[in-house]
């Protein structure tokens, strides 16, 4: 059995992330010093063998995805070409996939990278939605599920380096075109929304200057709809039946959402290599991010709302203990119509450096600025038949749960799409806000807290990030290591939170004139059709269009509510880091062994401002915060790669890795009340919540042991064995806290000298545990099987992960993001120009993150869900016709089985929190390369 010992150039180029398949190929012939033949493949097999051989000639555990050419990664999304890989799958938002979990960690645990360099995000916290960020741009991904000491991010679940396209490696002059067309299988949910989109792309590529000089520009437009038809429940109290206590219906709040997201990005690269030893990258990202949602719907009360409830009515199962059906009489409810922006906007800029100083001695030096500005406005507009709890039309409402998990059916009496009927107001006295109550002098009077005729959310994100890296590398002489690589990295991030909100109130109101307002004529809509639940058609108004033209008075909550201080923060971070790393090319027993051997030294110095607010009289008191905290964590790494043969690998790897704290848990933001007479159930009179600036990474010792198989050029077979010991977890958390000389808010003297401690409610870290599984992955080629069935493959994973983790207090806790089981599967053809393929990725339930009220973060059960797609294509270059050899079309059908996004609230399959039923989506894509 012949032996191969990877040269340094097959490392270099490994570790650089640019192997290619030709270029390793030729290298591996060179190395046996035998005949090999090479493969020449393109399009999706292509890409297929690109990331076949990053993963091969890695010295870490990888997982890879390639595009054969700017804009031709295999998938529309990012997010959904990741969620394939092994190990990794992604949550739906609005029915786009965007957060990443990896290997059971949602996306807070790992870190997603830009050409090497962290990313800033546009959510509350660290983890990166990949929706951001267009596909069309990009030339691949790399998950690292290992770290290696040179890595400049921090992830217990790993490392997600998107990538752009190196100029000087391409080698030839590259114009690309691509457009696509999208179409939803649902016709328009709301008239004003959009069921049909574009995307396209512009690239170039070029070399000048003898090929010292390169130069990528790609630039992408996208206005991509998405719509849904949404069952959402507000809970399921417990009521009484004859002395049995049973769960029922509390309230629902279904709708159809209409959605455009429109996108424009673009990318600069330039490379320069003006001589053998100097090479200069700059490259530029810039992207301007719009998600519109129109949203229309019927908020129905029921056990939660005025209506008499008809026990006669009550169907119970009793094995389950809930009310399946049931009618409410004399019942208000609520007529939605809302309007949500949400904008982002992006840039980022690198520049990077390599120098070698000779044969032995190389440097870099990297810079890197990002930064990201979202801004949401999300309206609320009410109206119904008439102001407040007491007034207006009641219905007769019923509802009927079917036995599956897609909410319930109504039945209903009066007509919402009846203009007349249905107008303008706050058909519930839900305003309970005494800043509202003053403005209108309603206080002690009948129409107390009905001033609320609608609500904005406005809450605001900056997130700026800035990166200098220094390194060097000296390559070494001995049986032993290839190479020393060593460097010094910092990093300086702010992000800041400002959270706001706003009670709207029609502008003619008055305790004198409190009534209800017809929807003026130029702005209605005709109707909505809410068939799906059983409501029929309801008024359709232009929300937005009434806001902006001044017909409601707005009234910042914030002046009563204290919340808005306490989610509103500035996190800063100030990160050192020093690495050491040994790249490994020995022989042990005959066997060739690669990999890196190193440590890091990350030191950390955080601050967080914020707000202390009180509630005094109803109104708000604030004073400002101010805290700061320094920590430092030693960070080993160790990778092998054991080459038994020119086919088969076994890897080892095992590392220290931190995760840092969630940048909304981190923050110096509190509340704080002060009861005088009587105190809680810890003996305190003060109680203080909020975040909690001194939190301090997660961390985990993660061993991998994983045989792989390259048994063809296209194809190749993976066992992987993880584990990981988690400690210094973040859980919530009630401790004393010393208060001495804090003086009442309310009077601002100092309490009695027995109460100088409070309750404090926030995160710390604590707990441990420990999360292990096992991956099997596969690429086969069937032309191994017969020649006959060349082009034809399939690629394959499973993964599956347990966790045992308990809190400080010993409770049981279950990791957000994770699946206990995680599949894939794509099976392809490609051959003569043709290809098809359809692709599955499936995972079993989890906890996952969804933005709650107020945009806050809020974690619910989430059902597990078999996504499948299909695309079939052909490209004209090997069709012979004249003019069309540059020519390729794509036709793509997205979520085939149309299947939902599901949570519940509880253990009862039959209560369901949220049924999501987005639909197909259809594109048809063309491609035009000069």
């Amino acid at each position: 059995m012949s032996m191969f010992k990877p040269s340094i150039l097959t490392l270099a180029l490994a570790a650089a992330g640019i192997t290619s398949f030709a270029a390793t190929a030729a290298e591996e012939k060179q190395l046996k010093n035998d005949d090999v033949e090479v493969i020449e493949v393109k399009g999706f097999r292509g890409s297929v063998v690109e990331s076949i051989n990053t993963k091969r000639f890695s010295t870490q555990v990888v997982e890879s995805i390639s595009a054969e050419d700017i804009g031709k990664l295999p998938d529309s999304s990012i997010a959904e070409s990741i969620a394939r890989l092994p190990g990794l799958t992604a949550q739906r938002l609005d029915g786009r996939a965007s957060r990443v979990s990896v290997r059971g960690f949602s996306e807070n645990e790992s870190a997603t990278t830009f050409n090497g360099r962290e990313q800033v995000s546009i959510g509350d916290n660290r983890g990166v939605e990949f929706d951001l960020y267009p596909s069309e741009i990009m030339s691949g991904v790399t998950v690292y599920k290992t770290p290696s000491a040179g890595i400049e991010a921090e992830g217990i679940a790993g490392v997600i380096d998107m990538q752009t396209v190196k100029p000087l490696s391409k080698g030839e002059q590259v114009i690309m075109f691509n457009g696509q067309y999208e179409q939803t299988s649902f016709d328009k949910l709301n008239p004003d929304g959009d069921d049909k989109g574009f995307r396209g792309t512009v690239s170039y590529i070029d070399q000048f200057a003898d090929d010292t000089i390169g130069v990528a520009f790609a630039y992408n437009t996208m206005s991509s709809p998405n719509q849904e038809k949404r069952w959402n429940s507000w809970g399921y109290p417990d009521t009484e039946v004859d002395g049995q206590t049973y769960s029922i219906l509390g309230g629902a709040k279904p709708f159809v959402r209409s959605s455009t997201l429109e996108r424009d990005s673009a990318m600069l690269v330039v490379e320069a290599a003006p001589n053998d030893r100097l090479n200069m990258t700059f490259d530029a990202l810039y992207v301007d991010f719009n998600d519109e949602k129109i949203l229309r719907g019927i908020e129905v009360p029921f056990a939660w709302g005025q209506g008499t409830r008809d026990k006669d009515s009550f169907v119970i199962d009793e094995q389950s203990g809930f009310i399946t059906s049931a009618i409410t009489e004399g019942q208000r409810v609520v007529v939605r119509n809302d309007y949500e922006e949400r904008k982002a906007e992006l840039s980022q800029f690198g520049f990077n450096a390599k120098y070698d100083i000779n044969d032995d001695w190389s440097i870099e030096f990297d810079a890197s600025r990002s930064k990201v500005d979202r801004t949401i406005w999300s309206i609320e507009s009410y109206s119904g038949t008439g102001r407040g709890d007491a007034n207006g039309i009641a219905d007769n409402i019923g509802y009927a749960f079917d036995g599956g998990n897609t909410g319930a059916q109504f039945t209903h009496e009066l007509d919402y799409s009846d203009y007349d009927l249905i107008q303008l107001g706050g058909p519930l006295s839900w305003g309970g806000s005494a800043a509202l109550n003053n403005k209108y002098g309603l206080n002690d009077t009948a129409y107390q807290n009905t001033a609320q005729d609608g609500f904005i959310n406005a809450p605001e994100i900056s997130d700026e990030l800035s990166t200098l890296k220094l390194a060097a590398s000296k390559v070494l002489e001995n049986e032993y290591f290839s190479r020393i690589n060593f460097g010094l990295s910092y990093r300086d991030r702010e992000k800041v939170k400002q959270s706001e909100g706003y009670f709207m109130t029609l502008k003619d109101f008055s305790l004198d004139n409190p009534g209800m307002v017809s929807v003026p004529e130029q702005y209605r809509l005709d109707s909505a059709s809410l068939d799906f639940i059983g409501m029929g058609d309801m008024i359709a108004y232009d929300t937005n269009g009434l806001v902006n033209d001044g017909y409601y008075d707005l009234l910042q909550e914030s002046l009563t509510d204290q919340k808005h201080l306490t989610r509103s923060w500035t996190v800063q971070e100030e990160v050192t880091a020093a690495f050491i790393q040994a790249d490994i090319n020995a022989e042990i027993g005959g066997i060739p062994v690669t990999g890196n051997v190193g440590i890091r030294y990350v030191r950390t110095e955080q601050s967080s401002q914020g707000f202390e607010a009180s509630n005094i009289n109803g109104l708000v008191v604030a004073s400002p915060t101010d805290v700061s905290h320094d920590y430092s964590n030693v960070l080993p790494s160790l990778n092998l790669s054991f080459a038994i043969d020119q086919e088969q690998t076994i890897r080892f790897g095992a590392a220290k890795t931190i995760s840092r704290a969630r940048l909304d848990e981190m923050h110096a933001s509190i509340e704080t009340s002060y009861n005088s007479e009587k105190p809680d159930e810890n003996g305190n009179y003060w109680s203080i919540s909020g975040g909690n600036a001194e939190l301090e990474p997660k961390e985990a010792t993660g061993f991998d042991l994983t045989y792989e198989n390259y048994f063809d050029a296209e194809g190749y077979f993976s066992a992987a064995l993880f584990y990981k010991d988690i400690d210094q977890w973040i859980f919530d958390e009630r401790y004393d806290v010393d208060v001495t000389g804090k003086e009442d808010p309310a009077t601002g003297e100092l309490p009695p000298a027995d109460r100088n401690t409070a309750t404090r409610s926030s995160k710390v870290n604590g707990g441990d545990g420990s999360l292990w599984g096992y991956e099997l992955s596969l690429s086969f080629p069937f032309s191994v099987l017969h020649e006959s069935l060349e082009g034809f493959g399939l690629i394959a994973s499973h993964t599956s992960v347990e966790q045992d983790l308990q809190d400080q207090n010993g409770n049981d806790y279950e990791l957000p993001g994770l699946s206990d089981k995680i599949d894939s599967l794509t099976v392809y053809f490609e051959r003569n120009g043709f290809q098809a393929r359809t692709s599955m990725r499936k995972r079993s339930d989890f906890k996952g993150d969804i933005y709650g009220s107020g945009f806050a973060t809020q974690q619910v059960d989430i059902l597990g869900e078999t996504i499948w797609d299909a695309q079939v294509g052909y490209d004209f270059a090997d069709s012979g016709i004249a003019g069309f050899e540059n020519l390729s079309m794509t036709f793509q059908i997205q979520n085939i089985t149309e299947e939902a996004f599901t949570s519940l609230q509880g253990d009862n399959a039959l209560q369901v929190r949220d049924y999501q039923d987005y639909g197909r989506t259809y594109l048809l894509g063309v491609s035009y390369k000069l």
